[in-house]
């Protein structure tokens, strides 16, 4: 445990201390006495100001120890600590809080994380050819089985059949109303039909967009361009009845569309529904310019004069 006293042979070999100081870094950058701290038992730190003047506020810290029953302190270390009022680098952050908006530029890799809260697995077909063909293997073995028991079930009809006819019935056999597996269609579509499904979905990708993506994503574009800013407040009227809206699909339609004017702030991006700018395509309707009248000629005075 920490000794809350100084050693006092140690506390005052201030001189010790000091000169120590001076030798390790110099005498220019070596200050005033700071004081001593107890580090424990027969173990003081002494503190010099820095003058250093790209270390303001920093201390020199030069330990002193000595021996138990022993006269004589030796010298541990002398470092260069912060103080109080010491200039100091903010604390880390890591690189994935520190990214912003725009820091990405051309050759820049950005890294997800496997576990990336905004996405989630998708759909990319691996692995659905072996289902596929297990499950046709299950479907083309019931089948065969139906048109066995329906070959055998046609055989015994005709057989009840040829005994009653006579024998002059012979030539319509079993075998020429026999069902075979051939004619059994198996359904379930092809890998070719679900991947086109699949690419009209947006699907065939590792990850896709997961809800929580989603959402933060949407908040993120409101905050741009949606009904608290500047800009829509004062707007006429709403992104929703503007005829420069280009109307997307999926959920986020429901809140979304991109703005196809080059005059407003927002072309060429996605704003919500509830934005609005100066150049809604119904704000102010520009009257058409009016035709001036045809020239009247006055054909019946005389311009002759008497």
């Amino acid at each position: 445990m920490r000794s809350r006293t100084p050693d006092r042979l140690c506390a005052e070999a201030v001189d010790v201390a000091l000169a120590v100081t001076r030798e390790a870094v110099g005498e220019a950058s070596v200050g005033e006495h700071l004081g001593v701290v107890a580090e424990g038992d027969r173990v003081v730190t002494h503190l010099f100001a820095c003058t250093e003047p790209a270390y303001r506020g920093w201390q020199w810290a030069t330990t002193l120890t000595r021996a138990s029953r022993a006269k004589n302190v030796t010298i541990d270390e002398t470092v260069l600590l912060p103080g109080p009022d010491s200039v100091l680098a903010p604390e880390w952050v890591p690189w994935s809080e520190r990214l912003r908006q725009g820091d990405l530029g051309p050759g820049d890799l950005l890294p997800t994380e496997a576990d990336d809260l905004r996405l989630e697995p998708g759909w990319t077909g691996e692995g659905a050819a072996a289902a596929t063909a297990a499950a046709d293997s299950v479907e083309i073995a019931e089948a065969a089985e139906v048109a066995a028991a329906a070959a055998a079930q046609a055989a015994g009809a005709a057989d009840v059949a040829d005994a009653a006819d006579g024998p002059g019935a012979a030539g319509d056999t079993a075998g020429d109303r026999a069902v075979t597996a051939g004619d059994v269609v198996t359904g379930g579509p092809s890998i070719a039909e679900i991947g086109a499904v699949a690419r009209q979905l947006g699907l065939g990708r590792a990850r896709v967009l997961s809800r929580y993506g989603l959402h933060t994503s949407a908040d993120r574009w409101e905050e741009r361009f949606g009904p608290k800013t500047a800009m829509a407040q004062a707007a006429p009227s709403k992104c929703v009845s503007c005829g420069f809206l280009v109307a997307i699909g999926g959920s986020l339609g429901q809140a979304f569309g991109i703005c196809a004017n080059e005059y407003s702030p927002a072309d060429g991006t996605l704003v919500s529904l509830a934005y609005g700018c100066g150049g809604h395509s119904e704000a102010a309707v520009m009257p058409k310019t009016p035709e001036p009248a045809p020239m009247v000629l006055d054909d019946l005075h005389d311009d002759e004069t008497v």
